[in-house]
């Protein structure tokens, strides 16, 4: 299964140096059925960017809790066997905030890692001025959304693995 990690940059630099995912259990977010019915949509790559996006979601909540990460959202892709994952991990349904979400039990060696999404340079702005407005959104503000929802407009970049030294710097 693939399964989508939201991460900062600092905890993909943590990753690749220990040469694995760790410690389980991982919060992820998959094609899952509460995604299908979710998204309405029986095509495989739509659903894997409903995934993807969902990721990008909590990647920017793990940036807006950690003052020295890079405003970057970051999600490393991984394919892992499907015994190894739960979905609905917290029974919480279709809670908008709990669609898509799996656990992934234990670790993740790197020779597990398919590929990185990140966000380019020109969406740092963007991502700190959301960052900084998630918790006035969360409370309702209009214009708090509009500020998050001005970091979702930014595409995640695809990076192969072998590309992940170049990320961390």
């Amino acid at each position: 299964m693939r399964a989508y990690v939201p991460l900062t940059l600092p905890a993909l630099a943590a990753a690749y140096k220990a040469g694995e995912l760790a410690p389980g259990p991982l919060v992820a977010y998959a094609v899952t059925p509460g995604l299908r019915e979710w998204y309405v949509s029986d095509d495989i790559e739509e659903l894997e960017y409903a995934a993807l996006g969902r990721a990008a979601a909590a990647s920017l909540r793990l940036v807006a809790g950690d003052p020295a990460a890079e405003r970057r959202r970051v999600v490393l892709a991984v394919d892992v066997a499907d015994g190894l994952v739960t979905a609905d991990p917290d029974g919480r349904g279709m809670d908008a905030g709990a669609i898509g979400e799996v656990r992934v039990e234990g670790s993740v060696p790197a020779k597990r890692f398919a590929a990185v999404h990140a966000d380019a340079d020109d969406a740092k702005d963007d991502v700190t001025a959301a960052a900084a407005a998630l918790g006035a959104a969360d409370l309702g503000d209009d214009d708090a959304q509009f500020t998050v929802d001005g970091a979702e407009d930014h595409e995640l970049l695809w990076f192969g693995v072998q590309e992940i030294p170049g990320l961390i710097g």
